[in-house]
């Protein structure tokens, strides 16, 4: 994307976007009393510690174990926290100022969502090849108030969408172009973010691994073909550059946890030995231990409200709401977008006996076509993960619904919802082409479509900013302000 080729329109546009993300995360980012996210203080006491010491805790260190649950979050991948408890260590040299220290911590997930919001442009480019389109779904993903409010505290979900937003771009390049040395290194990139940042993502890498397998295989008048040189060489080098970046890690993981590669085992045992009684991870309330099945779990707990609604909007320890209006307006966009991309228009034009233009058609790879079901299949995939392990989570282990937990779900729930939309407009169309005798003129659709998408821009500012300094920001005026625990690591 180079800016010289963008009209005044499209440039206006992007200053808006960015502007747009400054103005509301910064006020986010200073408005937000201490720890009124969900568990900052208990997330803000690793990256204390690395300030503090300039190196990485062990998960059972006493100074960052959560009171009550007993275990820490140092046990998995830490990376945001490091880099906040480094970037926090430099600070320290010129103040030592409580407030300074948080705020930088914070800023380092905010430059997590600005590199985000710039590959989602990059994206959208690659996903859409309507200039409006691509916009709405840029505006439709950051601004989506869950999705900023994981770029304004202390947590590793802002690295993990960062990471998606790469990968996707580095998966998409690579199989557009045979996978160059530049699309295998951002795919790389990508994947140690991911690796580094949020197990519940880990479904992007494993996408990553079978569609690059998928694309040096071809199936050519009924044989299978393998490019072997193709796949090993452009494989190994993605190989060396990941396990070069997160190797360390698992390692260290190992030697230090009897084994345990991952934490996990180790975190729950942190909690045996030091949680209350009642939060150890035997003891816990689930869903399981409240009698439901996973399928009354789905359909008469809690569960899917919860996940739902706080996928869109539920901020400080889930406590905090928007607009009722806003709720309806994007859950009526995810469930007839969703709808509108089962339409064939291919089909349906076929049936009219009326022009079909593939000038919008989103994500294909021509010539391929197997490959296209497939990538489609894999975000699929990637969609279902993360709610299955929501679902698993606070039905066996602990009973925690958060809309945090489907946020790796965000960016292809996006697409499909816009790219619906879309296919609904153009059948829709069709139908009244066929209706009146003459079909509706690719330039009628076209304003038709950038009425729209205008219009859902609009409509997604407006929810935004009536979130932030409608809802949000008086409700932390009211709200108690926490004392920055300076103290539990500066002695």
């Amino acid at each position: 994307m180079k800016l010289k080729q963008l009209s005044s329109r499209e440039l206006a546009v992007i200053i808006l976007y960015f502007v747009l993300y400054f103005v509301i995360g910064l006020s986010m980012i200073a408005k937000q009393p201490f720890n009124n996210p969900p568990d900052e203080l208990n997330r803000y006491r690793v990256p204390l510690y690395i300030a503090e010491h300039g190196s990485l805790p062990n998960g059972y260190e006493e100074s960052i174990r959560i009171p009550g649950y007993g275990f820490s979050y140092a046990f998995q991948p830490i990376l945001p926290y490091m880099l906040q408890g480094y970037a926090m260590r430099l600070v320290k040299h010129f103040t030592t100022s409580a407030d300074a220290l948080l705020y930088t911590a914070r800023l380092i997930n905010f430059i997590f969502g600005l590199i985000m919001a710039v590959f989602m442009l990059l994206l959208s480019k690659k996903w859409f090849s309507n200039k409006y389109l691509q916009y709405v779904f840029c505006f439709f993903v950051m601004f989506l108030p869950q999705s900023i409010f994981l770029h304004t505290y202390v947590n590793t979900d802002s690295c993990s969408m960062m990471s998606i937003a790469i990968i996707l771009y580095g998966l998409t390049c690579g199989l557009e172009n045979h996978f160059s040395y530049a699309s295998c290194v951002i795919l790389s990139v990508g994947i140690i973010l991911c690796a580094m940042s949020y197990y519940n993502a880990y479904g992007f890498i494993l996408s990553s691994i079978l569609l690059f397998f998928a694309h040096y295989l071809s199936c050519r008048d009924s044989r299978i073909s393998f490019d072997a040189s193709g796949f090993f060489r452009k494989g190994i080098l993605i190989c060396i550059l990941v396990l070069a970046g997160i190797s360390w890690w698992f390692i260290r993981s190992y030697l230090l946890y009897d084994g345990d590669f991952l934490g996990l085992h180790a975190r729950d045992l942190c909690a045996e030995l030091y949680a209350a009684d009642t939060l150890r991870p035997g003891n816990r309330e689930t869903y399981q231990t409240l009698g439901y099945t996973i399928l009354t779990t789905l359909t008469e707990s809690d569960f899917s409200v919860l996940s739902i609604n706080s996928l869109i909007c539920m901020f400080g320890p889930m406590s905090l709401l928007t607009a009722l209006w806003i709720y309806r307006f994007y859950k009526l966009w995810f469930v007839i977008g969703l709808i509108g991309c089962l339409i064939p228009l291919g089909l349906t034009a076929k049936f009219f006996k009326l022009p079909y233009s593939s000038a919008t058609t989103g994500i294909y790879f021509p010539e391929r076509k197997s490959l296209t079901c497939f990538f489609h299949f894999n975000m699929i995939l990637c969609m279902f993960i993360p709610l299955a392990l929501s679902l698993i989570y606070s039905y066996y282990t602990d009973l925690q619904p958060q809309g945090r937990y489907l946020m790796p779900m965000l960016i292809p729930l996006c697409y499909y919802s816009v790219r619906g939309l879309e296919k609904l407009l153009r059948a829709s169309c069709m139908f009244v082409g066929k209706g009146i005798k003459q079909p509706v003129s690719e330039k009628a659709y076209n304003r038709l479509l950038t009425g729209m998408c205008v219009s859902l821009i609009f409509l997604i500012i407006l929810a935004i900013c009536m979130t932030i300094y409608g809802y949000a920001f008086p409700a932390w005026e009211d709200s108690e302000q926490w004392e920055i625990p300076y103290r539990l690591v500066f002695r």
